[in-house]
């Protein structure tokens, strides 16, 4: 009998526990990919080339095993209940989503096999770190603290089962993606990042340096390991500490999500869904397309439309102004950000909008607004970033280029820019954008 080997979230042969198991257990086995039409319709203009990308990537790793992808669409209880009629059990690795969740218990309760399931998308699953009242963490350094005192466990290597090569519907042809697709290509870019993550500490920050590792989308679709990353990266410098310290955030935000499901659409801290958003079309559209005149916040969202990726500490910067600065409800950048991001993951996206927002797992106060100025000239200091994806702005120099409305109208002359023209007028004062906010937000916490 066959081996059931259901790809979703971990687009690899590699450090993948689902498949080793299952070609250790099993003569033969089939590997399947299910286009499930209710995620691929939020996959937005970015994720979904690039999902095809990883798929034909595991295509041609797995025809080097003498198999194929076997790709079919449609609801995954319903393919999966068809494809396990042939096999002996049925192997995946869990998401913890709440959907994912939903969704996998329907398929347990749809076929008549046994399911055998492991942990290849995050280090430590959610539930395995609970504080000393076994409860989950909602705060992150106690979390943390206990995360890294525990063992990565390793996979093993995989079995020589048979490979099916059946391809099914097979691997659909859209248009190019933004990353090289697969595994290999996944492994290149953590070999480029391997060799400057010993400063990523100090340039972490820093956005201009284009110092950020760039494995975010990877571990999205499980191109690459969670764990094998932590274990690869270390701990033996501080800038590598930094990065699998990140990585404990990412196991943190899956484990506050699988704990609190109702945070996809309401507030961790339930007192904050009393603040009175306001309703504000304009100021949402000069944000979305990158036109507030804040030229670090403009140049992460028209990053983010290109790209579909902007720099870490940039997501915090756009998404700090459109909560406090335009008092805009955090759900509809969250919206934004979850139908463009190459990277997008529910559990990562909710939990920094409501981490920025004050409305989630941040341990200060909700009073803390990144000023979007002091942030450009401190993480972007000759604004080489803004130039890079403002270039109405380019010939700027100096502090011009954060704040092109304090600059003399010499310097704007000479570099072209014509304020509410060339480039918006700031469309919003952050000092008085600051005072709203906190008057809303102690209006409605008291």
């Amino acid at each position: 009998m066959t081996g059931l080997v259901w790809f979703r979230r971990d687009l690899r042969l590699g450090d993948n526990p689902t498949w080793s198991e299952a070609t250790r257990n099993h003569d033969r086995v089939t590997a399947l990919f299910v286009l499930d039409p209710s995620i691929l319709r939020s996959a937005g203009p970015h994720r979904r080339p690039q999902l095809e990308a990883h798929l034909r990537a595991l295509d041609r790793r797995l025809a080097a095993h003498g198999g194929r992808l076997k790709v079919r669409a449609g609801s995954p209880e319903e393919v999966l209940r068809s494809e396990a009629r042939e096999a002996e059990a049925v192997y995946w690795n869990d998401d913890y989503s709440p959907y994912a969740s939903q969704r996998d218990q329907r398929v347990t309760d749809s076929v008549s096999v046994p399911t055998v399931r492991f942990n290849g998308v995050v280090v430590h699953p959610p539930g395995s770190i609970r504080s000393g009242k076994g409860e989950p963490y909602k705060v992150f350094t106690p979390f943390y603290r206990r995360w890294a005192t525990l063992p990565i466990t390793k996979t093993t290597s995989p079995g020589k089962a048979e490979v099916g090569s059946d391809p099914g519907e097979g691997v659909p042809e859209t248009t190019s993606a933004i990353l090289d697709g697969g595994e290999d290509a996944a492994n290149t870019r953590l070999a480029a990042f391997l060799e400057a993550v010993d400063v990523y500490a100090e340039e972490r920050d820093r956005p201009d340096l284009n110092q950020s590792s760039r494995l975010s989308s990877d571990l999205k679709f499980g191109t690459l390991s969670a764990a094998a990353l932590a274990s690869k990266v270390g701990t033996a410098t501080a800038g590598r500490e930094a990065f699998v310290r990140q990585l404990a955030w990412r196991d943190f935000h899956f484990q506050v999500l699988a704990a609190n499901p109702h945070m996809l659409q309401r507030a961790l801290k339930p007192e904050y869904d009393e603040i009175a958003w306001r309703d504000d079309t304009e100021g949402l559209a000069a944000w979305q397309s990158g036109n507030t005149g804040y030229p670090i916040v403009d140049a992460g969202m028209r990053q983010l439309r290109a790209d579909g990726w902007m720099h870490g500490r940039v997501r915090m910067i756009t998404a700090s102004f459109l909560v406090k600065d335009l008092l805009i409800d955090w759900r509809l950048g969250e919206r934004h950000f979850r139908r463009l991001l190459l990277d997008f993951d529910p559990a990562q996206n909710v939990g920094n909008w409501q981490w920025v927002a004050g409305t989630g797992t941040d341990a200060a106060p909700y009073f803390r607004i990144f000023n979007p100025v002091t942030q450009s000239k401190k993480c972007d200091p000759q604004g080489d970033y803004i130039k890079r994806w403002v270039p109405e702005l380019s010939k700027l120099h100096g502090p011009a280029v954060h704040a092109p409305w304090e600059a003399d109208p010499d310097s704007l002359a000479s570099a072209g820019v014509v304020l509410g023209k060339t480039y918006p007028a700031p469309i919003v004062e952050h000092r008085q954008a600051r005072e709203r906010t906190l008057a809303a937000y102690r209006q409605a916490v008291g």
